[in-house]
């Protein structure tokens, strides 16, 4: 272990035992932006966001042609963008138009919607009741220009709201022949993030890295931050796997990432040696099927103890105002549930403004 390494165990060691003590406020992470008003990951979504003072705010990184870092939810453009009629013919033979297969001077050129999904009865929004699809003008940009947006926000008007990014599916880089990981973290050295506090206590780190990817995460904490001469915390995230949001290479093949060996008790003490904290899905803590109404409040799975006790933050995903689980009167009743009968460190909202809210009325 690394005197950084060191360090930065001790630092947050000190962080979780102040929160714990102070019976703290968990985070809010502001998901894609605030993404239940504007565009996910356009900088207008970034700017709203901030204006609600979440603590964090996320951004999902995919590397282009030419090795630039763009904020991005997918690594493929059609979801969001109008990629199919700006420059048609170029899909990859599943249909996706994927950003590596472009250079940032052609995803310039792409306008920017609200989330859609193209049936046979033409374009329908995927989170009815958001910002109107093809309205407005919004387009993509890069890690370093959203970084300089919130730094200098933060710089303006005194605050210290963090970043969040998560490196999207660096198996799929990796068969591409580009290292994302490493692209990220000299992204973030080079704007002072992971370089010690220069003489400035802060109560939370400024940036947390995420990933669903197991195994590129044990990359980075086992050498890859050393040889780029940064030191940040990591963050696992955890899905179904089902929703098969990472692969892993067995032999000559990839396939789809299993993630039910973090959900027990020795998979979070494993988890705890290359990770300070897991992002799960809020179903896996409290499976949907169960019901705030007539008694008391569902436990939460078993794993999530041991998560606890192993010294993990517990950042869940994702709140969202508008779409609730079923048995779950309001979206007020779901974040008190997460914050206060399970306490959860954090939560990542599409509504920051309301999740805020919703706290400091406790």
């Amino acid at each position: 272990m690394t005197m950084n390494r060191l360090f930065t165990q001790l630092r947050l060691l000190l962080l979780l035992a102040t929160a714990a003590q102070a019976g703290a406020t968990p985070a809010v992470i502001a998901h894609r932006g605030a993404s239940g008003y504007l565009p996910e990951h356009t900088l207008e979504a970034k700017a709203l966001a901030y204006a609600m003072r979440p603590d964090y705010i996320e951004q999902d990184l995919v590397m282009t042609r030419d090795n630039r870092l763009i904020v991005l939810h997918d690594i493929y453009l059609e979801a969001v963008t109008n990629v199919a009629e700006k420059f048609p013919g170029r899909a990859r033979e599943d249909g996706h138009f994927y950003v590596v297969d472009f250079d940032l001077d052609e995803i310039r050129q792409l306008r920017v919607s609200e989330r859609f999904e193209t049936t046979d009865a033409g374009t329908e929004p995927y989170f009815p009741g958001r910002f109107p699809v093809w309205q407005s003008a919004f387009s993509v940009h890069t890690f370093a220009e959203e970084i300089e947006l919130i730094q200098g926000l933060n710089r303006t008007l005194g605050h210290d709201i963090g970043i969040y990014p998560e490196i999207k599916a660096p198996w799929h880089h990796r068969r591409e022949g580009k290292d994302i990981a490493r692209a990220t973290l000299e992204v973030l050295k080079r704007y002072g993030y992971g370089l010690g506090h220069r003489g400035k206590k802060h109560k939370t780190p400024q940036v947390l890295l995420q990933s669903f990817d197991a195994n590129e995460l044990q990359r980075i904490r086992s050498g890859l931050m050393e040889e780029v001469g940064i030191d940040v915390p990591l963050v696992q995230l955890i899905a179904p796997s089902s929703w098969e949001l990472a692969q892993e290479k067995v032999g000559d093949t990839w396939r789809n990432y299993e993630f039910e060996w973090m959900l027990t008790e020795e998979g979070m003490d494993r988890v705890a040696t290359y990770a300070d904290g897991i992002g799960p899905a809020a179903g896996l803590i409290l499976p949907e099927s169960e019901s705030l109404q007539g008694g008391q409040p569902p436990a939460a799975a078993p794993w999530y103890r041991a998560a606890k006790n192993a010294g993990l933050t517990v950042h869940a995903y994702t709140f969202r105002a508008d779409q609730l689980p079923e048995g779950v009167p309001d979206f007020a009743s779901l974040v008190k549930l997460f914050s206060d009968h399970l306490q959860v460190d954090g939560l990542f909202t599409d509504h920051p403004d309301k999740v805020r809210e919703i706290l400091k009325a406790d």
